[in-house]
């Protein structure tokens, strides 16, 4: 597993590729792979999730985080560029071995930042499915969060925040498989053979 520091980058990396396919949209009324959501949802739970960042890194409880950020502007483009700053700056600050209280869970702050960092590389791909952007993703950041995904395979689904996952074969790519995961379905890799 990527060391902390190697997380840092590989925050900015998941950071840069949903700002590539932010700055793509065009339909925000778009559906998306996530059940239920609009390329506007899926964009405005990315952002908030980017506004609680430093209140949650600052010890405060999810619910707190919640009460402490403000609404979202109309611009959702330029409200991610304030908030994913933010947050970046928030987890460059951090002490590592810290610990964050995130619902009704605890874990040291490394732990949370492998978590956010492979929530928003999976909402990365989301988006540009969603709008028919490029979907690969950077391979070491695939990689890096594979390793936070694979370990968590059964519990995934039972977590209510993914969908059930996919079976894929071994040789599918691995961000096919590291999609399936998560119940999202690229089948791009089939035709490609």
């Amino acid at each position: 597993m990527p060391r902390i520091h190697d997380w840092l980058i590989l925050q900015e990396q998941a950071d840069r590729e949903f700002a590539a396919r932010l700055g793509a949209v065009t339909d925000w009324d778009a559906p998306t792979p996530d059940a239920g959501w609009s390329v506007r949802d899926l964009v405005t739970h990315v952002i908030e999730e980017q506004q609680q960042v430093p209140h949650l890194l600052a010890g405060r409880t999810a619910a707190q985080a919640r009460r402490a950020v403000g609404a979202l502007g109309e611009d959702l483009r330029a409200e991610w560029r304030l908030y994913s700053l933010a947050a970046a700056a928030a987890w460059e600050a951090a002490p590592h071995d810290a610990i964050v209280t995130i619902s009704a869970d605890t874990m040291t702050v490394a732990d949370f930042l492998r978590e956010h960092v492979s929530e928003v590389a999976i909402h990365a791909w989301d988006l540009a499915h969603a709008i028919g952007a490029a979907e690969e993703l950077d391979q070491d950041l695939v990689r890096a969060v594979w390793t936070v995904f694979e370990p968590q395979r059964e519990s995934l689904a039972a977590s209510g925040l993914y969908a059930s996952p996919i079976p894929l074969p071994d040789s599918a790519p691995l961000q096919s498989r590291l999609l399936a995961l998560t119940g999202r379905d690229d089948r791009g890799w089939a035709s490609a053979a």
